[in-house]
């Protein structure tokens, strides 16, 4: 046939409608959508007949358009295998959630709770009740309060503190966290005035101090857990931040950031100030993450004096920043999770993957191997390597954990293999998301926790370049 004939041979959008399949697909899409769908598979029939390809037969032409419905149907928040080696990645949701939070928030899902009722009073509550007593208990601290993000605990304690004021802070600790947002800028949104204190590697007690003055409204300390300062150096510690603060009789707010509740020396990992010890040294508000080190989902937890706690839950901005119902019940299951240390390590998800044994994870890439290598049909030489994870979310930065893996390199190509190969990965049904390094792309299998989903989801890798 010629273009012509297999232009007018092309079927129309009403006719492929009349399909059972169509019929099927518009109960589960809707017409519209599959009517959408269709039209545009036709159009690019259309063009590709023109460009001289073969007219495709008309189950073809409706498995296409049935495709577009179902990948347009997928979520973006698809679910993936993260081989990075970060374990707490940013870009890919931080901690993974507990089974027991999983549950709590769907359970929440599903019904009215009490969020704001008391059941024994028969009176209004408040959110805050379902955390304060555990966080209280696991910190040591007089009361909290709990807000959607780290960066919103600090902005809003320092408005509430700090608003038409001044926050002393050491030039050291004026640290920028993911998205550019720089504490600077936070203080300034916080309608707080910054008074920097010493230089960027050396801070004095003395320059504490001295900047003290009738318009003081806090001393703030940032730990910057999403880098260090080596070599010369010298900071104030907590401890005698507090008593500074103290005796001027302005509070001292410490950020902790990532914010940890255990000590993490007990999982073979650095130690890490916890919110007990930040606590016990003195500081009048601590504020810290739960969905990095905690283990939980996003949050951002604010501790402390409890006559300073009712001053930032009277801020009209807590409202604003306040965590929904959802939210609040896997945090609640998350922070139960502690009181049982002797099990944290085999329940909490952040815990069990930052301290898998590295011979463990070398075992695993010895069995993934040749799976691996079968699906790359032999584009790429597979080895089994040892390497090094790192926490993420910026914790512990300087921290790195033994690892092992696989790394992938190819035959052919070079560069411009890997590239193809790191994107094919991403095409697969279940991502894979790894790292290139040193001329290989690196699966790092400390996170991998379903070896044989991993294995399955291979099968449909398909790769340019194979080796002939």
């Amino acid at each position: 046939m010629d273009s012509n004939a297999n232009l007018r041979a092309i079927p129309s959008v009403d006719q492929l409608l009349r399909s059972e399949a169509a019929e099927a697909a518009s109960e589960r899409f809707g017409r519209h959508a599959v009517t959408q769908a269709l039209r545009d598979t036709v159009a690019e029939v259309r063009r590709n007949v023109r460009k001289g390809f073969i007219l495709p037969a008309l189950d073809t032409i409706l498995g296409k358009a049935l495709a577009r419905l179902a990948a347009r149907e997928r979520s973006t928040l698809r679910p993936l295998y993260n081989l990075t080696g970060t374990v707490l990645h940013t870009n890919l949701g931080r901690a993974l959630i507990a089974e027991e939070a999983i549950e709590a928030a769907v359970s929440a899902m599903r019904a009215a709770v009490a969020l704001e009722f008391d059941v024994t009073s028969g009176k209004r509550g408040e959110r805050d009740d379902h955390l304060r007593g555990l966080i209280c208990e696991l910190t040591g601290a007089e009361d909290a309060t709990v807000v959607n993000n780290n960066a919103a605990a600090v902005l809003l304690v320092l408005n509430s503190l700090a608003a038409g004021r001044e926050a002393i802070v050491s030039r050291g600790e004026l640290i920028e966290i993911g998205g550019a947002f720089r504490m600077p800028d936070i203080m300034t949104r916080a309608g707080t005035h910054l008074v920097e204190v010493g230089t960027t590697n050396r801070t004095h007690k003395a320059d504490y101090v001295n900047a003290i003055g009738p318009d003081t409204g806090l001393m703030l300390k940032v730990h910057t857990s999403n880098y260090r300062i080596e070599g010369f150096t010298k900071d104030v510690n907590a401890r005698d931040l507090a008593d500074i603060a103290h005796k001027a009789s302005i509070p001292l707010v410490n950020d902790l950031g990532s914010g940890t509740l255990t000590d993490l020396g007990h999982f073979g990992l650095a130690h890490e100030p916890t919110v007990r010890e930040a606590v016990a040294e003195g500081a009048d508000i601590i504020t810290f993450s739960g969905d990095k080190l905690l283990g939980g989902p996003q949050a951002g937890f604010i501790v402390g004096r409890k006559t300073l706690i009712e001053t930032i839950n009277r801020n009209p901005m807590k409202r604003a920043l306040r965590v929904d119902k959802i939210r609040l019940a896997a945090l609640e299951a998350t922070l139960r999770l502690y009181g049982n240390p002797d099990r944290l390590r085999e329940r909490l998800p952040t815990l069990r993957l930052l301290s898998r044994p590295q011979a463990d994870i070398d075992a695993q890439a010895r069995r993934l191997a040749p799976l691996v290598e079968n699906a790359l049909d032999g584009a790429f030489m597979v080895s089994v390597i040892a390497c090094v994870s790192q926490i993420g979310s910026g914790a512990l930065p300087l921290a790195s954990v033994p690892s092992a893996g696989l790394a992938l390199a190819p035959v052919k190509g070079g560069g411009r293999a890997l590239d193809e190969l790191a994107a094919a990965l991403r095409t697969l049904q279940v991502p894979v998301i790894g790292r290139i390094e040193r001329g290989s792309l690196v699966l790092d299998l400390r996170c991998l926790d379903d070896e044989a989903g991993f294995a399955d989801n291979l099968v449909s890798l398909q790769i340019k370049g194979r080796a002939q």
